[in-house]
């Protein structure tokens, strides 16, 4: 896939498709996260270091995920992320609030608008 197809985040989202990441797939490092979300979309989202840790970073210090250091599948000592319950919380309403974001710019971009 080119770069041109690649897809860029809208300020916000990152944290919501992390958030829900961790949700679905469990604890997981911050490389196989990467790669994870890489192939559910199609390699049309490439997280790089830059983008993904500071993002990992924000959500620990607001007590949304908790890391802890262990060994990959690889032997490679990494750090593991996990979703908390605060963090359970925050994702059922940042996803609230997607939603009605996501309704709006329908409307807004349909036919009839």
């Amino acid at each position: 896939m080119s770069g041109g197809d690649r897809i860029a985040l809208l300020q916000g989202s990152l944290d919501l498709i992390v958030l829900r990441a961790f949700e679905t797939m469990g604890p997981l490092h911050a490389y196989a996260l990467a790669a994870r979300l890489a192939q559910v979309a199609d390699a049309q989202l490439v997280l790089n270091q830059g983008t993904l840790y500071p993002a990992l970073v924000r959500l620990e210090q607001r007590g949304w995920i908790r890391g802890k250091w262990g060994t990959t599948e690889h032997g490679r000592e990494a750090r593991f992320y996990r979703l908390t319950e605060a963090g359970r919380r925050a994702l059922a309403g940042e996803t609230a609030r997607w939603r009605r974001l996501a309704g709006l710019v329908e409307r807004l971009l349909a036919d009839e608008a």
